[in-house]
């Protein structure tokens, strides 16, 4: 599927099921490698992320069993071996999933191998935090020309690691490397979103000894020997916020089955902020569009327990449509707006600017990076021809497109198969009228 047809201009209404993060199930996969019995997750979405993970555990040696209907995912990595270094690329592509095997192979194994690590053009994320963790571990980080080559001749021994920020790439990172290395680990400034919590269950569940203080710092005492797993996957806040932006957008109304509370409380409240009408109960969450005028609101983007990045695309989609100035302000990642240019060729008023325009300088001030923008609404949105950038913002350019006045064409579909399970399934559950191409 390259492109979809997309008519506009009815509103999306009914029911969709929302199953495991993105963000968590690839790394609790990984998480497998480390034990030495056989793991069970389930709630795995069928998206791409877990296509490629599975594909590189199977490279190194882990046996895979996936029930993509139930969403049960079973790992035997009981025969773990060193995979071809070619293989490892021609698989990975360009995603970032091999930098955090690394942890885990160099204590099964001895020696890890990174081809060249691509990802969403979003802001600069280099896999500098990863190396300089596994470094402090007493890796030795080898760069070849096919990628680079990690070993740890003298195995990996705890250590003190303070975060210039709450990376979750690099807490990830350290936990997997931690709970096998000798003696103790101390992070600090470490993240703590859901799906980091999440993962600390996982290796709990394993046998490691972790323990998490309410000033962002993480412990860790090694263990010698970890086992397998039973655990069921949270439920993907991204995708349910999307389909909740989605809902706002369409002037429609979404059930969305799976969808927690607890994890989404900042964006609830954002949501409600905006005008947006939404029921809970122990199944999902029903999000609406009010039938009235929704409202211009000043959001800033947070680590967690703030308001999530990801969040941030497709509710300046519904923002295009709220009465007055919106104001939303960057802060995780510095190009996160580029998706913007779209929406305003089909008619939105949006200005980007290098300033902060939030309530506190942040880390990408002075930069001369465009992290702010300044949304005027409501403005109707007409049909356009748009190319997919990234998965979050190709999904709101879906979400644009589906609101848009006319006939659009999206092409770049498969990137957003990267996060959104069977999303062409959901959207024809949900009304929208479209052609795939």
């Amino acid at each position: 599927m390259n492109f979809l047809r997309v008519h506009g201009g009815t509103p999306l209404s009914g029911e969709i099921t929302v199953r495991g993060a993105k963000n968590f199930v690839s790394k609790a996969m990984v998480a497998a490698l480390l034990g030495e019995d056989t793991s069970e997750l389930r709630n795995v979405p069928d998206i791409k992320d877990v296509n490629v993970v599975s594909g590189l555990l199977k490279l190194h040696g882990v046996l895979v069993e996936r029930d993509v209907a139930s969403g049960i995912v079973r790992l035997d990595p009981r025969n773990v071996e060193i995979a071809h270094k070619a293989d490892i690329d021609t698989h990975a592509g360009s995603s970032r999933i091999p930098i955090l095997l690394c942890g885990p192979l160099v204590h099964r194994l001895g020696e890890a191998f990174i081809p060249d690590l691509g990802g969403c053009r979003i802001g600069d994320r280099p896999i500098d935090y990863h190396l300089d963790i596994l470094r402090q571990f007493g890796a030795k980080v080898e760069k070849l020309e096919s990628g680079i080559l990690i070993t740890a001749p003298h195995g990996l021994q705890g250590t003190k690691v303070d975060l210039p920020y709450p990376s979750v790439g690099a807490t990830e990172q350290l936990l997997l490397t931690a709970v096998r290395a000798n003696g103790f680990t101390e992070l600090r400034n470490a993240a703590m979103e859901p799906e980091i919590m999440d993962l600390i269950a996982v290796l709990q569940r394993m046998g490691a000894i972790i323990s998490v203080d309410t000033d962002r710092v993480i412990r860790v005492e090694g263990v010698d020997r970890l086992g397998g797993f039973t655990h069921t996957a949270l439920p993907d806040r991204i995708e349910a916020a999307s389909w909740a932006s989605a809902a706002l957008a369409t002037h429609g109304d979404i059930f969305v089955r799976g969808a927690r509370q607890a994890d989404m409380v900042t964006f609830l409240n954002t949501f409600r902020k905006v005008g947006g009408a939404f029921d809970i109960d122990d199944d999902g969450i029903r999000f609406r569009h009010p039938g009235k005028d929704l409202h211009s609101i000043v959001l800033e983007t947070d680590v967690h327990p703030g308001f999530m990045t990801d969040w941030q695309q497709p509710l300046v989609v519904a923002l295009t449509q709220a009465a007055g100035l919106s104001i939303v302000h960057e802060t995780v990642y510095e190009n996160r707006f580029g998706f913007t240019d779209a929406l305003v060729r089909m008619g939105a008023t949006i200005q980007v600017y290098r300033e902060c325009l939030g309530g506190l300088q942040c880390r990408f001030g002075q930069r001369n990076f465009f992290h702010s923008a300044v949304i005027s609404g409501p403005t109707p949105l007409r049909a356009a021809d748009i190319e997919v950038p990234d998965l979050r913002g190709g999904f709101s350019h879906l979400i644009a497109a589906l609101a848009a006045e006319g006939t659009s064409k999206v092409r770049g579909i498969d990137l957003i198969n990267r996060g959104y399970e069977d999303f062409s399934g959901k959207l024809e559950a949900l009304g929208a009228k479209f052609e795939q191409g």
